[in-house]
């Protein structure tokens, strides 16, 4: 693999528990040292969820229209997507940038998600919260209870658009990276962050609606971009999430207040793909390193262990095997536990990332699967 990889194994009494997507707080010097204009900013590689830069990312802060993702999801994940809503007149409470639906007509709930993404559409985002979620109130429950799930532990949603009409409606650069990084796992959130233009039927026009992608750095700024969305109030002010994937490594940039936006993410993004790539630390399938013992052959990985890394960390970082003790009651297969331990990175004695160790059974080839039928057999023929 071209690098240097120390490896050292540990055999503990207690198992150690997978923690998924947990993100480092070593960075390049160079990146780290990077200036933006925002006052929360936040970029990490989705993923594994390392950190590569961060500015005041923990510090709650109103984030307008990025709560759309939030939205998006939960509409995503209600499996109506196919379903027809019928627009009530609450959309007549919608401020700001809209989609311009009228009260009684009729539109898919595909089309109202590609228009809050797409448009930022505040009607949309009412329509959305009143058909998933029974009422803006109650779609405001379901955001923040999805919000716990996945982590978001400095979040709080009162309404599905981010507009400014609560104190109480806040997230940070880290929580919203985090929710983009869950997600840009939904194939169908990926498809329509990353539309440029959506087309929808028009039932009140003789021609389809066509919405134009505001987040410019998809649309004409940076050709790396795969997404994101943009947000703005008169409160919060300048908010934006981006992805963007290159050569293999794909990254999150959330800036929050911050009227350089555009520039700040474009210079996170070659930053991180100048800086970092992504590297296969350990293979998908049997350790090999580890050689002796109950494990040998049986401890392995079910997909392989990559990470970001710079060129100077390719040559420290070091792989450390955590793993259960064997029991006695092992030897009989049917008792092997699924996951016995966990294969720890580390840089200069931080742990980066966990990745969980399986046991594997031995799978007997044909002639091994005879000769025990036919040991079997003639057992049987002898005691006869």
């Amino acid at each position: 693999m071209g690098r240097k990889i120390l490896i050292s194994l540990l055999v503990c009494l207690l198992s150690v528990s997978f923690v998924h997507g947990g993100g480092s707080q070593v960075q390049a010097n160079e990146m780290k040292s990077m200036q933006v204009g925002a006052k929360s900013a936040i970029t990490i590689e989705q993923s594994t969820g390392r950190i590569l830069f961060e500015k005041d990312a923990h510090t709650k802060r109103r984030i307008a229209s990025i709560t759309k993702i939030m939205t998006a999801i939960l509409a995503i994940e209600s499996g109506k997507m196919d379903k027809t809503v019928t627009v009530s007149d609450s959309i007549l409470k919608a401020e700001g940038s809209a989609i311009y639906l009228k009260v009684g007509e009729k539109i898919k709930l595909s089309d109202l998600v590609y228009g809050l993404m797409l448009r930022s559409g505040n009607d949309a985002a009412i329509a959305i919260a009143e058909y998933v979620g029974g009422s803006v109130e109650g779609f405001a429950t379901m955001m923040n209870q999805k919000a716990e799930w996945i982590g978001m532990e400095n979040s709080h949603f009162t309404n599905p658009h981010g507009l400014d009409d609560s104190n109480n409606h806040y997230s940070t650069a880290y929580d919203m990276a985090i929710l983009t990084q869950y997600a840009m796992k939904n194939k169908d959130y990926r498809k329509i962050s990353g539309t440029k233009i959506h087309r929808a039927p028009n039932p009140n026009e003789a021609w389809d609606r066509v919405w134009k992608n505001k987040n410019r750095l998809l649309t004409e700024k940076y050709k790396y971009c795969t997404g994101g969305k943009t947000g703005y109030t008169k409160k919060a002010r300048r908010t934006l999430v981006t992805t963007a994937s290159k050569d293999g490594t794909n990254l999150i940039t959330v800036t929050i207040d911050d009227s350089t936006d555009w520039a700040d993410h474009i210079a996170l993004y070659e930053a991180g793909f100048s800086q970092y790539s992504m590297v296969e630390v350990l293979p998908e399938g049997t350790i090999d390193a580890i050689k002796k013992g109950f494990y040998k052959k049986k401890a392995h990985l079910r997909s392989a262990l990559v990470y970001p890394l710079t060129e100077e960390e390719k040559e420290k970082v070091e792989v450390t095997y955590k793993l259960q003790k064997p029991k006695k009651k092992w030897k009989n297969e049917k008792k092997w536990p699924d996951k016995v331990g966990t294969a720890e990175l580390k840089l200069e004695g931080e742990i980066l990332y966990k990745k969980p160790i399986y046991l594997k059974k031995e799978k007997k080839t044909v002639m091994e699967t005879w000769r025990h039928m036919f040991m079997i057999f003639a057992g049987a023929d002898r005691d006869g």
